[in-house]
């Protein structure tokens, strides 16, 4: 008998990659979808520089999350690919895009407006593409023998189209409180001033889908409305991380916007997972039925609890380093 699950320490430490990534890479997303509304040129300048100097480090989540699911649970990809194929090519050609961005629009003057373009464009296809596989993965998938069989485009259902447009505007609202941290003056007044309409964006397409769940999938309904279970303390504590950042934003503090908005997305990624778990390929099939042998798991697990410290901790040094406002007209040096 195994003295430990790997399965589940797997589970556990691909869903940390996850919420890291969400929550981390985000903020910067959403700033590239606001970025057309932003009050002027060298407001755009604080937004981008306000992540610059760490965006390319909080994208070091999605690799460490791709990279484990691989090896501990190798089935998972032979019918997450086929199935959303199109889905996660969209979301990595909106991060390339998003990511040149970053690097030519500082040296650019007669383009800088198709940088700008290619920012917000890529910002927004990546984060609904995000939206929608979560979208895709709640609805399930067509699986026999853990081979996918449906058609390209199942993924793509009103129901996705709706996630994809829900985590816009979460990544909208996660940017708009990272400005306020970030940000003085008239950039943060605008910040401020977007901050309770995209609150009440976010809470109108989670009440939707909470609505709409049941027809698309029994088994979440079931999960939770069979019987009273704990379960229903995570959107409670999301409602009250929501109404947190209403309050906190009204009282005009720069802090409490940003960590409430990261509660609220904790705590409903945390719901998400308790509707399906201990499901990772839905229907029905479990982390331990798509796991690898547990030798090619723990092989893994040694180098990862080598690479997960290291990872926080220049992460935490990369903030702290560069923390503080960002001025009009400056930036990191």
């Amino acid at each position: 008998m195994e003295m430990f699950d790997l399965s589940l320490i797997w589970a556990v430490i691909i869903g940390f990659g996850v919420i890291m990534y969400v929550l981390m890479d985000g903020f910067d997303l959403g700033l590239g979808i606001l970025y057309p509304f932003a009050p002027d040129e060298a407001a755009r300048d604080v937004m981008m520089n306000s992540v610059a100097p760490v965006w390319d480090g909080n994208e070091t989540w999605l690799v460490l999350g791709g990279a484990g699911l691989l090896g501990a649970f190798p089935l998972v990809y032979s019918v997450f690919l086929p199935a959303l194929y199109i889905g996660v090519f969209l979301m990595l050609a909106g991060l390339i895009f998003r990511g040149i961005a970053f690097e030519f629009r500082f040296k650019s003057r007669r383009s800088r407006h198709w940088w700008n373009r290619a920012f917000c464009w890529g910002s927004a296809i990546a984060s609904f593409s995000q939206g929608a596989v979560v979208g895709a993965y709640i609805q399930g998938f067509a699986v026999e023998d853990f081979v996918y069989v449906g058609g390209p485009l199942d993924w793509l259902t009103p129901f996705s189209v709706l996630t994809g447009i829900g985590l816009m505007i979460g990544y909208a609202l996660l940017g708009a409180t990272w400005l306020i941290l970030k940000s003085e003056g008239y950039v943060q007044a605008w910040a401020y001033k977007v901050v309770p309409a995209l609150l009440l964006g976010v809470l109108a397409v989670f009440g939707i889908i909470s609505l709409w769940t049941p027809f698309v999938n029994p088994d979440v309904w079931s999960r939770w409305f069979d019987r009273i279970q704990l379960i229903w303390v995570f959107p409670v504590l999301a409602l009250a991380c929501a109404f947190w950042l209403w309050r906190a934003v009204r009282q005009r503090q720069e802090g409490q916007p940003f960590i409430a908005t990261l509660g609220l997305y904790i705590f409903t990624y945390l719901g998400l997972v308790a509707s399906k778990w201990p499901v990772i390929v839905p229907p029905n099939y479990t982390i331990w039925d798509a796991a690898s042998a547990p030798e090619s798991q723990l092989f893994l697990l040694i180098g990862v609890l080598f690479v997960i410290p290291i990872v926080l901790a220049y992460t935490a040094w990369s903030y702290w380093v560069f923390r503080g406002k960002v001025k009009v007209g400056e930036g990191y040096h």
